[in-house]
């Protein structure tokens, strides 16, 4: 009887993975076909088995037909992209498409086979959620997914549509609407306030809303599992309505404050019993509604100092979280961002982060390192004691608009931190970057460690991307990539360089030249990156057909220019100082039409954009009501981040044409008033009053009803070449 009983069971297995094996088959032959729909009859997609449980995947010609084969989707559509990008010198990214494969499709000579040394690939950061994929419908989303799997990505944070099953889980236990209404931010601002930081604002969050971001998550889950990968979903933290004091007044409760202006929020003490109660009801009813693969992101103090250091305490905390998914998920592991050790590391030295970790089995948590190529925390935690970890890339912060990188580092440090006998339990690499659509180069780079365990020979791997990219082998297309390696992207491997510089243009506007977070110190010398622009303007004839360059060009003539801003406002904060009014005049006048003629060179690409982003966010809207309050989300997020008096103001701030017309100039063309006012009255512009002035009206901005361009206008490479013309030599005197 057991005999029969255990070939049952084999039989089953058996089934199970060759069901599993087709749908990956199936998955990843849609997306071929949406990636190539007149050529991908030419590929041929087959199942092969994974190497010590990691992913594997062959290429090989055979007569007129590309052979892929994989063990996952992932695996085969990484397989795919490696045979576009290394044979058919194509290229995949956000800021430029190129997929004009030769008419004869190039033979693999000889069977290609690669092996990852990474278990896990992980993708994403809660605040991604926000500042790039707040509007985001399905058809976005479906290229999104596309893009995660043909770079390797099999373990994405998958956050979309959680105030749902919230909203249902709090009504069954008792919460009415209004009790509600104050708990659920707008949707700019989920991804802190499913970290506990702030509630209710942006909202009241429409009860349409919750259900379209639940289908919308069914879809999402559906077609990232279909390829292999194994969503992380959301766990309980602590995070609970105000309103849940008056329902259960003798709950255990901790008011705790972000210090950025809001309100405060209630933490659940992880010591009453209802704590591990709601944990477990929460996985329940997510398990029910969209199924699991047993990972489970929780961080329960982002940003948020814990009441008490004592080692004891925090390793009881960490334990009755972890308690709180196991009742619900005997199978859960804790996948934890481990930006609170770099952001507060005041507080979690080494006493309290080994014991936060290790209440915790081994085999049970997974630690993101969540800005390794800024601060590598494995390094000081002796690889997070005993903990599996994936070393990530963050390189953005707030979707800001800047050329920034660590190139060398990304190319170096994962296969060096995979190979050093003190990395412990290094099972995967990442991007946990803040906002995406930016820097593609430094993305690319990062996913090419996927298939290797060694360095990556940027001396080759450059000129490749940059073939791949314009389709073209052009001298002075290298040439410019080379000064922007050695330049924008030689930032190394040091904490206090945290993220790219803005533009002044971009600061509340002040007579200072540093500002919060509208940072204007670069990684560079200003006129170190003019060379690249002259190469790029050079390469315009052969390449300027290119998808990719045409971005490229506009993001290097961008970066410029924002530059060029910095001593355009110290000529007139000097005329100014030395009260000389008519050279006043005429540099404020230099320092608004260059906002100009940024503004009109960013309008060629809808990647930098105001349009599209309002536009979008509306468009979820209901009825009037509702169209305005996303968009009220969509540009105070960008701009306020939160009320007239927040002081976070500007840390999200974007370079995108429409927002430089529309909220930049007009602050700056009122500061000149101001200014020039004072001048005439012989008295110093009083800054505390303009800054009371400028906020209001920027409130008012943020909830007025505006309609912005959807289209492009333009050509973007004439209109670099104009900008080139105008500025080229006048950037050069003033660097020098």
């Amino acid at each position: 009887m057991k005999h029969k009983i255990y070939i049952l069971a084999a039989f089953f297995v058996l089934a199970s993975a060759q069901a599993k094996a087709q749908a990956y088959l199936s998955s990843s032959n849609e997306l071929i076909k949406r990636i190539l729909p007149k050529q991908h009859q030419f590929f041929l997609t087959e199942s092969i088995a994974a190497e010590n449980g990691l992913d594997v995947f062959e290429i090989e010609s055979k007569k007129n037909t590309i052979v892929l084969r994989g063990s996952s989707g992932v695996a085969i559509a990484s397989a795919f992209y490696y045979y576009l990008t290394e044979y058919a010198h194509c290229q995949v990214t956000w800021n430029g498409v190129n997929l004009k494969l030769p008419q004869n499709l190039p033979e693999v000579k000889n069977k290609i086979r690669k092996n990852t040394p990474y278990e896990y690939r992980y993708y994403l950061n809660y605040c991604t959620f926000n500042y790039s994929m707040s509007w985001w419908d399905w058809t976005r989303w479906e290229k999104e997914i596309d893009w995660m799997a043909l770079h390797g990505i099999n373990m994405p944070l998958a956050i979309t549509g959680e105030e749902y099953t919230w909203y249902l889980l709090y009504k069954e236990m008792g919460f009415s609407d209004n009790d509600l209404k104050d708990f659920f931010t707008g949707p700019a601002y989920f991804s802190w306030f499913w970290m506990g930081n702030i509630d209710g604002w942006g909202g009241p969050l429409p009860l349409d809303w919750m259900k379209s971001h639940f289908e919308l998550q069914k879809k999402i889950l559906a077609r990232q599992r279909s390829l292999g990968m194994k969503p992380v979903l959301p766990a309980f933290t602590g995070h609970v309505p105000a309103a849940f004091k008056k329902k259960f007044p003798k709950a255990k409760l901790k008011a705790t404050n972000w210090t950025n202006g809001f309100a405060d929020t209630y933490i659940l003490d992880s010591e009453d019993p209802m704590f591990a109660e709601i944990g477990k009801k929460f996985l329940q009813k997510q398990t029910e509604l969209l199924g699991t693969d047993h990972l489970y992101s929780a961080d329960t103090f982002n940003e948020n100092e814990p009441p008490s250091a004592d080692p004891e305490f925090l390793g009881k905390l960490s334990a009755r979280v972890y308690d709180g998914m196991s009742q619900a998920d005997p199978k859960a592991v804790w996948v934890m961002q481990g930006w609170l050790f770099y952001s507060d590391r005041k507080f979690w030295k080494e006493p309290q982060t080994e014991a936060l970790l290790k209440a915790v089995p081994n085999d049970k948590m997974i630690l993101l390192d969540l800005a390794t190529e800024i601060e590598p925390v494995w390094k000081r935690t002796s690889g997070f004691y005993g903990k599996p970890w994936i070393w990530n890339m963050l390189h953005n912060f707030g979707g800001n608009t800047n050329l920034f990188g660590r190139m060398d580092v990304i190319a170096n440090a994962p296969a060096e931190a995979l190979n050093h006998p003190q990395s412990g339990k290094m099972k995967g690499i990442g991007l946990t970057m803040e906002g995406i659509e930016q820097n593609p180069v430094l993305y690319e780079l990062m996913m090419a460690n996927v298939w290797q365990a060694k360095p990556i020979d940027l001396n080759t791997w450059l000129p490749n991307f940059v073939l791949n990219r314009y389709g073209k082998n052009n001298p002075n297309a290298q040439k410019a990539w080379e000064i922007l390696r050695k330049t924008v992207y030689n930032v190394p491997a040091y904490k206090y360089i945290r993220d790219g510089a803005e533009s002044i243009i971009q600061a509340r506007p002040t007579f200072d030249s540093l500002t919060r977070w509208a940072k204007t110190t670069l990684n560079y010398r200003e006129a170190e990156l003019l060379p690249a622009w002259d190469e790029l303007i050079k390469a315009a004839p052969t390449c300027g057909n290119s998808d990719g360059f045409q971005y490229d060009v506009v993001d290097v003539t961008r970066q410029v220019m924002a530059n060029y801003a910095l001593p355009l406002q110290r000529r007139f904060v000097a005329a100014y100082e030395k009260k000389d009014m008519a050279t006043f005049q005429t540099e404020s006048q230099k320092f608004l039409q260059l906002i100009d003629d940024m503004d009109r060179l960013l309008a060629t690409r809808k990647d930098f954009m105001l349009g599209p982003w309002v536009s979008q966010a509306r468009a979820w809207g209901n009825n009037d009501a509702e169209k305005a309050l996303y968009e009220m989300n969509a540009k105070d997020l960008i701009t306020l981040w939160g009320d007239a008096k927040s002081p976070l103001n500007e840390y999200a701030c974007r370079q995108w044409s429409g927002l430089l017309s529309d909220f930049y100039k007009p602050r700056w063309v009122l500061f000149f008033e101001q200014a020039t006012q004072a001048m005439q009255q012989g008295k110093a512009l009083d800054m505390k009053q303009f800054n009371q002035k400028v906020s209001a009206w920027e409130w008012s901005w943020v909830n007025r009803r505006k309609d912005y361009p959807l289209n492009t206008i333009g050509n973007p490479v004439s209109i670099a070449i104009q900008m080139h013309k105008k500025y080229r030599s006048l950037m050069q005197k003033v660097h020098q």
